[in-house]
């Protein structure tokens, strides 16, 4: 039995594998840190503009939801309080001086190794680059698994809003993932003796 499975074969849930936590077993973060590396990197991505300051962010995010863990009251809502603790995180980074000279550098070098890890991060890059509504809603549906229904209650939204700012998010992502590939096609076509 895998240890993100319970005694009855299901997956656990995020309140369980923080209770467990709690209670002495840090192994059990690792997991929702395995569960929720790639949505919290695609929501950075989208704040921080960079992948290099995406992952650093996502890093720090993680140390200190692990070190607070005693604090969180709800522990259902553990990705909402995630993205909380990323958002404070990004907001500290923006304020400091050695950040912005680091971000120069980051740019520089994120520019020069542009190409390499660009499949990696393609469908991360492309929800990054999505207006803010239409993430969160992917980020809710597509990464936490949640349905509209569930997303609406979230966001305290009608449900025929959700699946409408949904529809438009898929094809907005369907178009960026096209532009991209069209993109890197011409530059194969262009670097090609």
């Amino acid at each position: 039995m895998k240890s993100s499975e319970q005694d009855d074969g299901k997956e656990w849930t995020d309140r369980e594998y923080v209770e467990s936590s709690r209670n002495g077993c840090p192994d059990h973060f690792r997991l929702l840190v395995q569960r929720y590396q790639k949505p919290l990197f695609a929501y950075l991505s989208g704040r921080v503009g960079n992948s290099f300051e995406a992952e650093e962010v996502a890093q720090e995010s993680f140390v200190r939801a692990f070190l607070s863990l005693q604090s969180l009251r709800k522990p259902e809502s553990f990705y909402s309080w995630l993205l909380g603790i990323a958002g404070r995180v990004v907001k500290e980074q923006f304020r400091s001086a050695a950040h912005r000279e680091r971000d120069r550098v980051a740019a520089e070098v994120f520019m020069a190794d542009a190409t390499e890890g660009a499949e990696e991060y393609a469908l991360e890059e492309a929800i990054a680059v999505l207006p803010e509504t239409y993430r969160q809603v992917i980020m809710l549906r597509y990464y936490e698994g949640l349905s509209c229904l569930e997303v609406a209650t979230r966001l305290a939204m009608p449900l025929g809003t959700v699946t409408k700012t949904l529809s438009r998010a898929y094809l907005l992502l369907r178009q960026e993932l096209k532009n991209r590939e069209r993109a890197e096609e011409t530059v194969n076509q262009i670097t090609q003796p």
